[in-house]
């Protein structure tokens, strides 16, 4: 069993990390994936199909901050975009955050589904996120690494909130969480595990 001071020590470090911050770069690439054609009017016939119009393979997108610096990246095997919803699709995708002053984050899947409006992105298939670990700073102790693992993970990046109802495992320096089902509201900076919860989680050490 988890003692309950153990467990809100390791969900607050779980919720100062968060995947929804790295999928700007997908959002961009997806207006750059419409920028490419010039769509037809749609018929109205009936015969509208999912097929992607274009697609892009062995991308590879960079975003640069002001000094040129990349914040961040997002690469895949395979972009599609389809006309009918104007989802995107990205096979093996690869998202990376690096921002001054935080622990690099990244999130790698089977493949990534964007919604027409740019406004939720479902990450399925071998989901792996990870928090990397970061040395202290004057005002913060040191962090490990923090990795995130599942089959389905739903991302609402406006509204930072992720959720997943499929097993999740959750490994972090002191031990690993099992979940069935999580949602992460990075706002709320609140996580909640659903069902079927367990782990281990070693006593922190307490300071010399």
């Amino acid at each position: 069993m988890l003692r309950d001071i153990n467990l809100r020590s390791a969900l607050d470090r779980i919720t100062a990390w968060s995947p929804v911050v790295l999928l700007g770069a997908l959002a961009a690439l997806t207006w750059w994936l419409d920028a490419q054609v010039q769509l037809p009017e749609p018929r109205r016939d009936g015969s509208a199909r999912h097929d992607p119009d274009i697609f892009a393979d062995g991308f590879r997108a960079v975003s640069l901050d002001a000094h040129g610096h990349p914040t961040q990246a997002i690469a895949g095997r395979r972009a599609l975009h389809f006309a009918d919803d104007q989802t995107t699709e990205v096979i093996e995708p690869m998202l990376s955050q690096t921002a001054a002053g935080k622990p690099p984050m990244r999130i790698t899947a089977a493949r990534a589904v964007l919604s027409g409006d740019r406004k939720e992105v479902t990450f399925i298939g071998a989901v792996r996120a990870v928090r990397e670990a970061a040395p202290a700073t004057p005002g913060a102790d040191a962090t490990g690494q923090v990795t995130l693992t599942t089959e389905y993970l739903h991302v609402i990046p406006g509204r930072e909130l992720a959720r997943t109802d499929k097993a999740v495992t959750i490994d972090e320096p002191r031990g690993i969480i099992r979940s069935v089902g999580l949602e992460l509201d990075n706002k709320a900076k609140t996580l909640k595990l659903h069902s079927s919860v367990s782990g281990t989680l070693q006593p922190q050490a307490l300071p010399k």
